[in-house]
């Protein structure tokens, strides 16, 4: 069993939806394409985005796509890392044949190190990423243009074998050169099919 990775009883309420759209501009459950923002290996001027963007209300309930098993926890943005961001945290769940999911830009998870996870279970919430007061002349050009905006969003990346979490090119969900990893999966028509 397959399950889309963002709870959608936030968004089963039609006049709730409605409501949101309005005032965020979340769509219930998109996939961005090639080229549009969140997309995978999207060009960011100065990086190139390793996930897939699902926009969602703050605080929505992110969940386990497939069973697997919790690999590793951690930071994965944070003021101390670029003064712009609001610290939010990844889960990285070994889901099979060596497939690992990273769950980034979370508010917060509910599962720990080496957690057997069945599909649908909660693993965490959908946070913000960045802090709009700290965004100023100085940020690169992408960050600016999303100040205004500041969407929520799980960020969502594929990785066989092993996934990187701490490399020199690698920072917040984005890789800072022209080579993608070997081991980066775009995720784009796994998620496509979650939804069809």
């Amino acid at each position: 069993m397959k399950v889309w990775p963002l709870n959608s009883k936030i968004l089963e309420n039609p006049d709730s939806e409605n409501a949101d759209q309005k005032k965020t501009g979340f769509k219930k459950f998109q996939v961005p394409q090639k080229g549009e923002a969140g997309s995978f290996w999207e060009n960011r001027g100065d990086r190139y985005h390793c996930g897939v963007d699902l926009y969602a209300p703050e605080k929505t309930e992110v969940v386990s796509i497939e069973r697997g098993v919790v690999t590793e926890i951690g930071i994965m943005t944070s003021p101390e890392i670029l003064p712009y961001w609001n610290p939010t945290y990844y889960v990285i769940i070994e889901h099979s044949r060596e497939l690992f999911c990273k769950y980034g830009e979370l508010a917060g998870f509910t599962v720990k190190k080496g957690d057997e996870i069945e599909p649908g279970q909660l693993i965490g919430h959908v946070g913000m990423v960045l802090n709009p007061s700290k965004i100023d002349d100085f940020c690169p050009l992408y960050i600016r243009k999303l100040k205004d905006r500041n969407p929520s969003m799980l960020h969502f990346e594929f990785w066989k074998k092993q996934p990187i979490v701490a490399h020199r090119n690698y920072l917040g969900g984005n890789w800072f050169g022209e080579e993608k990893p070997e081991n980066l999966i775009d995720p784009t028509g796994y998620l496509e099919q979650l939804l069809s």
